[in-house]
């Protein structure tokens, strides 16, 4: 008799097809896939937070490949001309990406070039999009809010497709325009876009847009914690594509809660009076990410944690070659020591913090030190 505690057995599976629950080929390709998952489990170590890029260097051949067929179709259809060609151009180049995907995505399960495919894919609506409501002279705030929506639920629904994790990546940055686009405040004055600019340029939130990142960092962590709450153990897709949705969170929320307390002189114009609050409000997001077991949540925040060090080392003034240098060193010495003892240090907090909703469904710990 199979031991419950270990799951589903191989008897459990035979059973389930004389019970004609399943067929002979979808308990195949269960055998296969639990098979997949354990030799996937046992690969990573206890410290591991998968990603996988591509698999071998064909994968970076037919990207690049595909980089070209795509550029190559995009000038062919320049030649052909008419009045709606700015518009065609995208949507067809789109249309060729979905083709492509159901070869390279779902029958060959490339994972690089089904990312140049979805990228090309969500691009090519976004910019047709953009380009059919320009035209139709939509004003400039609802013509980026809606091209930058349909752009995001078409990306969706090509991750209801193809179930690529990187295509939740693609959802969530045209999710993150949209959001900005339905926050900005514009007017006729000359300076509509000066909010914008130095928001980009100095790292800075601006008005409405500090508001715009915290709501879209803090749906978008929900989202992602939604995926890696089903798959504890990081072996499976919903944990992959969690990692694309932690990465535009924390983006969005480092950005616009540091940010925010640059915001009297700009980005290193502060002075090292915001030191200690920046301090402060990235060992919160350190505390996160350890809980979480999520160390690309805290890369977002390397650039501030760069700002710092160099307040700490050079003050208010231009730092030295020595003094880059011990910069550098401190960082370095930051991540590096993180990253080797992340896993004890996790063990450590997590039997420190007391039980709390989903905490039995995170990542795995030692209850003993």
């Amino acid at each position: 008799m199979a031991d419950p505690k270990a799951g589903m057995s191989a008897e459990d599976v035979r059973a389930a097809v004389r019970a004609g629950i399943l067929t002979e080929a979808q308990a195949a390709e269960l055998k296969v896939l639990s098979e997949e998952r354990a030799g996937t489990r046992a690969a990573h170590t206890s410290e591991d937070e998968p990603f996988e890029f591509f698999r071998g260097f064909a994968e970076v051949f037919v990207a690049i490949g595909l980089v070209i067929l795509l550029g190559g179709i995009t000038l062919m259809l320049t030649t052909v001309g008419g009045p709606g060609i700015l518009v065609a151009i995208p949507a067809i180049l789109a249309a060729a990406a979905w083709w492509m995907a159901r070869y390279f995505t779902l029958r060959w399960r490339m994972n690089l070039p089904s990312m140049v495919l979805v990228s090309a894919f969500g691009t090519g609506i976004y910019v047709s999009a953009l380009t059919a409501l320009f035209q139709s002279g939509a004003g400039m705030r609802a013509t980026g809010f809606v091209a930058a929506a349909v752009a995001a639920c078409a990306s969706y629904l090509w991750f209801r497709r193809f179930r690529l994790p990187f295509s939740m990546f693609v959802t969530g940055s045209f999710a993150l325009l949209a959001t900005y686009a339905a926050f900005i405040q514009l007017s006729p004055a000359a300076n509509d876009l000066d909010s914008v600019s130095s928001w980009i340029q100095g790292f800075t939130p601006r008005g409405n847009l500090t508001f715009a990142s915290l709501v879209f960092g803090m749906a978008a962590f929900v989202a992602a914690m939604r995926f890696d709450l089903r798959d504890p153990h990081r072996v499976g897709r919903d944990a992959a594509t969690a990692f694309w949705l932690h990465l535009l969170a924390a983006g969005a929320l480092v950005n616009a809660t540091v940010g925010r307390v640059y915001s009297g002189g700009g980005f290193l114009g502060g002075g090292s009076a915001n030191m200690v609050p920046t301090i402060l409000v990235l060992a919160v997001f350190a505390v996160v990410a350890l809980v979480i077991d999520r160390r690309s949540f805290l890369s977002a925040g390397i650039v501030y944690i760069g700002a710092v060090v160099y307040w700490a080392v050079a003050g208010d003034r231009s730092a030295t070659m020595a003094e880059w240098a011990t910069i550098l060193i401190l960082i370095g010495l930051f991540f590096t020591v993180l990253g080797t003892w992340w896993h004890p240090l996790r063990g450590a907090l997590m039997r420190l913090l007391p039980d709390f909703p989903g905490k039995s469904r995170l990542p795995p710990y030692s209850e003993r030190s």
